[in-house]
Parts: structure tokens; C-alpha cells; sequence
């Protein structure tokens, strides 16, 4: 299995921009998709972008398209999610997440996860 650990949440202004990045331990981090999903509070939680294994797909989903980029380093065990030109409805808990089964992955299923990182946009 993989352990991930997200980081580079914070507080930043409308218009800001933020970093993500997705640290995997454990198994060949190569073997897995990777996803970014968030929960705002009071909502249920919702698919943001996604990466095969490879890095040679992503897709992001149309309220972030043009202002989010996914990419992933395998040799450094690391996804990451740039947001640019943030809003504050992008405020939420951002959380990164694997599957190895690729079915699962293209129905955005994930395996694992991680605790977490906040993000808060303040208008």
C-alpha cells in the first residue's frame, strides 16, 4: 500500500496562487493514479483533478479548468496541484488520493488518502 501526506495549504487572497504537493511512501508510487478531491464545509466532497501513472494523462474538472494544473514527479514520489487565480469558493479541505486499479481510477474511486491540507481564500 501508499501513505500519503499533503502540504502547502494555506491562507491566501483572491487572485492568489498555491502549490500543493502529495508525498508517497510505501509501494512504487509509479503504480498508481493520483487524484486531488476537496470538501468544502457543509458539502460533500468532490473530484478535482487526476493523473495516470504514467503522468501522460490528466483531466481537471470544469470549475478549475484553466486555473488548476496537475503533475506528478515519480522519481520524487510527489503529485502536486498548482491553483492559480484562486476564489474563495475554492476553500476547502484538499485531500490527495491513489488507486492502483485503473477501472477505479477512470470512476475516480480511490484507495488511499491523505489527512489532508486546508485551503482558505479570503475574498
Amino acid at each position: 500500500q501508499v501513505q500519503l501526506v499533503e502540504s502547502g495549504g494555506g491562507l491566501v487572497q483572491a487572485g492568489g496562487s498555491l502549490r500543493l504537493s502529495c508525498a508517497a511512501s510505501g509501494r512504487t508510487f509509479s503504480s498508481y493514479d493520483m487524484g486531488w478531491l476537496r470538501q468544502a464545509p457543509g458539502k460533500e466532497r468532490e473530484f478535482v483533478a487526476a493523473i495516470a501513472r504514467s503522468g501522460g494523462s490528466t483531466y481537471v474538472t470544469d470549475s478549475v479548468k484553466g486555473r488548476f494544473t496537475i503533475s506528478r514527479d515519480n522519481a520524487k514520489n510527489t503529485v502536486y496541484l498548482q491553483m492559480n487565480s484562486l476564489k474563495p469558493e475554492d476553500t476547502a479541505v484538499y485531500y490527495c488520493a491513489a488507486s492502483s486499479n485503473v477501472v477505479r481510477s477512470i470512476r475516480r474511486e480511490y484507495d488511499y488518502w491523505g489527512p489532508g491540507t486546508q485551503v482558505t481564500v479570503s475574498s
